[in-house]
């Protein structure tokens, strides 16, 4: 029978060994893993290693298992322990792994950016408009104006093409970071919401709308964004075809069985997916436009809770990988760090400048908006698949790319630290209605 080739000849015939294909040693000496294999091996480590990190060193506190996974996949990828290891990060990620690897990821941020749509509620940002609109609009935009700042300044103190991308403009890498730094993340804002126990409280449902409010300006944004003049003919008609569809899925949704409308969601969401992307916008904003087009209580917000937990437990880690298998240190590692810190600064004095200016003319009491101001801060997911988009398009590089994942990671670890102790200083503020 003929045997395999394999994975290292060259290592084999000279008889010198790395570290990583010592550690490979078991699976390379004699034949090539089949992919099936190798596929699993590469889910066992992007399930345990995270998980142990969580459990064993306790992070909780400061660093959710969500913020672990992601700093994971930064440390497992090509740019760390694939640079310490490179023969293993050439065998376990290969790129037929990396290729069904990308396929769960795309269909993971789908699903969780749909549920992210899902749970906006308009009916309660119009009930306390006046209010929910000033906050919002500053939260919004005092950090994207700070972000833009920050943009403007990396540009200035580097070569542009060390930050723009190929196909990106300086007014769309100034627009997206800009935005990028003003983003909340509100499927995570709700998890640590409900870490605080104040997601149910009025205080928590304030911040919902603030979210809320601010998640439709945030793609709104990107559609502007990465509109396509060569192909704005598509996009308005992806538009147009859209809102009529709405009309017709939303009388599907409200005369089918409850049972029935969690299939006809995720047929709808893989076609607003497909259509978006098919238009030039890309399929992320397609996901959320699906979601955002339902009605939360047609799938009642129990079972909501419940499968936004299975695609963060079962999916989401395999996106946190690709996402880390992306990062760049090319620009070196003093560069990427002093660039995320200089974006960490802007995102998080501009949310808590813009929040204060609205507590301030709202008559809010002290120590509110700070509060309000950390928790509308957390960026995690929502800026990650943000800047993803952004990186898709070719509107930023990877170096740009990795220091905006390493301030996203920064300021979601900063938030529980920040608002526990402050939440126990000010009992009353979790009643207060707005």
């Amino acid at each position: 029978m003929a045997q395999r080739k394999p994975i290292y000849p060259d290592s084999h015939a000279s008889g010198h060994w790395t570290c990583g294909q010592a550690l490979l040693a078991p699976w390379s000496m004699h034949t090539a893993l089949p992919v099936s294999e190798l596929f699993l091996l590469a889910l066992i480590i992007i399930f345990a290693v995270p998980y142990l990190v969580w459990r064993l060193a306790r992070t909780d506190y400061y660093a959710p298992l969500v913020v672990v996974q992601i700093v994971g996949g930064i440390l497992l990828g090509p740019g760390v322990l694939g640079a310490v290891f490179p023969a293993y990060y050439e065998t376990v990620f290969a790129p037929p792994v990396i290729g069904a690897l990308n396929g769960i990821a795309w269909w993971a941020v789908m699903l969780f950016v749909f549920v992210a749509g899902l749970e906006l509620d308009l009916a309660q940002a119009w009930k306390w408009r006046g209010e929910t609109g000033l906050t919002a609009g500053l939260a919004l935009g005092v950090p994207l104006a700070f972000g833009a700042l920050a943009a403007i300044a990396l540009l200035a103190l580097g070569n542009p093409a060390d930050w723009i991308g190929a196909k990106g403009a300086r007014w769309q890498f100034v627009l997206g970071t800009g935005m990028a730094c003003a983003v909340t993340a509100l499927p995570i804002l709700v998890l640590f919401m409900q870490k605080l126990a104040v997601l149910r409280t009025p205080l928590g449902q304030r911040i919902l709308r603030y979210a809320s409010l601010d998640d439709i300006m945030i793609w709104a944004v990107l559609a502007l964004i990465l509109v396509d003049w060569d192909r704005v003919t598509r996009q308005a008609g992806f538009l147009a075809g859209f809102a009529f569809a709405v009309v017709m899925v939303r009388r599907l949704m409200a005369r089918i069985p409850e049972r029935d409308r969690w299939y006809a969601a995720l047929v709808w969401l893989a076609a607003c997916g497909y259509l978006a992307d098919w238009s030039g916008l890309h399929f992320m904003v397609g996901a959320f436009l699906a979601g955002a087009a339902l009605d939360a209580k047609w799938f009642g917000e129990d079972a909501i809770d419940r499968f936004r937990d299975v695609v963060l437990l079962a999916f989401m880690p395999v996106f946190f990988l690709s996402t880390g298998l992306r990062t760049s240190w090319d620009m070196g590692g003093l560069t990427a760090f002093c660039a995320a810190a200089l974006l960490l600064l802007a995102m998080v004095a501009g949310k808590l400048a813009g929040v204060g200016i609205a507590g301030r003319m709202l008559k809010w009491g002290k120590g509110e908006a700070w509060v309000i101001g950390w928790l509308l801060q957390t960026k995690a997911l929502i800026m990650i698949i943000f800047v993803n988009v952004l990186f898709d398009k070719a509107i930023i590089t990877s170096s740009a790319f990795t220091a905006m994942l390493l301030a996203a990671v920064g300021s979601t670890m900063l938030t529980i630290p920040v608002v526990a102790p402050a939440l126990k200083r000010m009992e009353g503020l979790t009643r207060k209605a707005g």
